[in-house]
This record gives structure tokens, sequence and C-alpha cells, in this order.
């Protein structure tokens, strides 16, 4: 079964910056940010995530 959606990101995410998708989340949940599109666009500044990965992490952490 492949998985869809925004986790289908998370191996590439993994492995190009290097950190868990567990610590993202916690950072995404910890920021006073709430908004998702200001999530992103705090990722991408802040650390250097591509649109793409970062819009994924958001829509995944948001919705659980």
């Amino acid at each position: 079964m492949s998985v869809k959606g925004p986790a289908s990101y998370f191996p590439s995410i993994e492995q190009k910056y290097g950190r868990p998708i567990a610590d993202w989340q916690e950072l995404i949940r910890s920021s006073p940010l709430t908004r998702h599109m200001e999530l992103v666009a705090w990722l991408k500044a802040e650390h250097g995530l591509g649109h793409g990965h970062a819009n994924a992490l958001v829509a995944h952490t948001l919705a659980h």
C-alpha cells in the first residue's frame, strides 16, 4: 500500500533535512503561528524548507 497525501513527502523530508518528522511536527505545534500559510512561510524562511515540503508538514500536522 502506498502512502498518499502529505505523508508521502515524509521520507524525502527526513532524508533531505536530516530531522525526523516528529521534530518538525513539534516545531510546528510549538510555534505561536496558527494559520496554515503563516506556518508554511515560517518553515521556508526559518528552516530552509521547500514549499512542497513545508506545505505537506503543516497540512499533516494541523490535521492530526
